[in-house]
């Protein structure tokens, strides 16, 4: 594996924490700007971190985790003043708090495992002293992501190594994460170990997360980079372009049925009619065991507009019905192997699973 430090170009920072526990924030790259400008949103209240999430000024699964459990801070600081004002109990104020940051997106399991591991930290502690505990695990949860990212781009490398082209969807990169993302990971360091190859970038309908994220981000790292509208997919898999597609996943279920943004299911039908390796990569926190298949998994609906008038005009006529789901989820008989930071599990089974993750 290689041992080279990685300098990735993008802004380094994609969440973070300003300030102490009883005064501070949660800093955001405001990632619906990118490409053209680069900007920062300041959230002082668990509504505007909800917001936040909700509109995708922050996004990615893993980025999501650490954002939400920054925000539990500004949750315990909110639900200790209102339990002292009401009368009510701070764990029960806490605790609807966090029902309601965990409602801003809900297919990302990342969100929900985050808030509750931050809740958690502060179980037997008194109110006062709450924000600083789950601060402390926010932290935490802040470096584990980072090296999660880091130990994901280990074990993906050498798959990357054996490739000139690799189609990616969506953004599971740096600007998803607290680190060098996770579809992308293997990209960054096969990339800093010497090796030349292109990424084809989807521009991911309708909120082009392919074209304004990914394939910024690889640029300015200095990784070649060629967006592809999503229909093109298949063209350049037939033309031999890609020997390998790489994405991100929002949920992973027991059985390897893995959620991620809409469209990458059709990709990894394309990749096997070609031939073509199909791989996830997730940290184990975005397994849900609690969930036989993927059928269990909640899929968002997104506002109509995202697609009537995304491109900042209108494209579809007043009126017209939408269906706009975030995500869809593809079997696990799709998928050749599931990169996670403990390393690949392949082929992508219920037993190999539990075996990776040590159930």
């Amino acid at each position: 594996m290689s041992t080279k430090p990685i300098t990735i170009t993008p802004p380094a920072t994609v969440v973070e924490w300003v300030g102490g526990a009883a005064d501070g924030h949660v800093r955001l790259l405001d990632q619906t700007v990118l490409p053209t400008q680069v900007g920062y949103i300041d959230c002082r209240s668990t509504e505007e971190l909800w917001d936040a999430i909700k509109r995708l000024a922050v996004r990615g699964a893993p980025a999501i985790g650490v954002a939400a459990a920054y925000g539990m801070v500004l949750s315990a600081r909110e639900a200790a003043h209102e339990a002292k004002m009401s009368g009510r109990a701070f764990r029960e104020v806490l605790a609807e708090k966090a029902e309601y940051l965990k409602s801003c997106r809900p297919t990302a399991v990342n969100l929900a495992w985050a808030v509750e591991r931050a809740r958690r930290a502060a179980k037997g502690v008194a109110a006062e002293r709450a924000a600083e505990k789950i601060l402390t695990e926010a932290r935490e949860i802040h470096r584990e992501d980072a090296a999660m990212c880091r130990a994901i781009g280990e074990h993906a490398a050498a798959l990357i190594r054996r490739c000139s082209g690799v189609l990616t969807h969506c953004n599971a990169g740096a600007l998803a994460t607290a680190g060098i993302g996770t579809a992308t990971a293997g990209m960054y360091v096969a990339h800093a170990a010497g090796h030349a190859f292109c990424v084809y970038c989807d521009e991911t309908r309708p909120l082009l997360q392919g074209s304004r994220l990914t394939a910024w981000e690889l640029s300015q790292a200095g990784i070649n980079a060629v967006v592809i509208t999503d229909n093109v997919a298949g063209q350049v898999m037939r033309e031999g372009r890609v020997q390998l597609v790489i994405t991100g996943a929002d949920r992973i279920a027991a059985n390897g049925d893995t959620a991620n943004k809409i469209g990458t299911y059709g990709l990894a039908i394309l990749a096997r009619h070609h031939g073509i390796p199909f791989y996830v990569a997730a940290p184990v926190s975005t397994f849900d065991l609690s969930l036989e298949d993927g059928s269990g998994i909640p899929i968002e609906q997104r506002d109509a507009e995202e697609i009537t008038e995304g491109l900042g005009r209108r494209t579809a006529p007043d009126g017209i019905a939408v269906y706009a789901p975030a995500f869809d989820v593809t079997p696990a008989g799709l998928i050749t192997g599931i990169i996670t930071d403990r390393g690949i599990i392949q082929p992508v089974t219920g037993d190999k699973i539990r075996e990776k993750i040590g159930l």
